[in-house]
């Protein structure tokens, strides 16, 4: 005795792969937007750490901390991109490590 397909099931079948479809593109997009975040925090962290990197070439070279974010850029080559990060450089005596704070802009 064969069972006959009734509407529901028909119509739960012809649901089933589009439901699937949509779950994976979700789950992709999540992916790929946690990537992108992940890559923002690492690309700040690696200025930050370029910024002190450079503050200690600068003493070792020149016996003093860089005056400014300025000096840095000028007569070391570190680049900030301005449009993207905010660079907080509060610098206390020549001979004291100044405090560096990047931050990332809103788009």
């Amino acid at each position: 005795m064969k069972k006959r397909k009734t509407q529901w099931s028909e119509a739960l079948q012809s649901l089933t792969l589009p439901a699937v479809g949509v779950a994976a593109l979700l789950f992709f997009a999540t992916a790929v937007g946690n990537l992108n975040s992940d890559r923002n925090t690492e690309n700040r962290k690696q200025l930050e750490d370029t910024l002190r990197r450079g503050c200690v070439a600068c003493y070792a070279a020149e016996g003093i901390y860089p005056p400014d974010l300025a000096y840095l850029e000028d007569h070391y080559g570190i680049q900030v991109d301005e449009t993207r990060y905010v660079v907080h450089y509060e610098i206390f005596a020549d001979n004291l490590m100044p405090d560096i704070t990047v931050l990332e802009k809103k788009s």
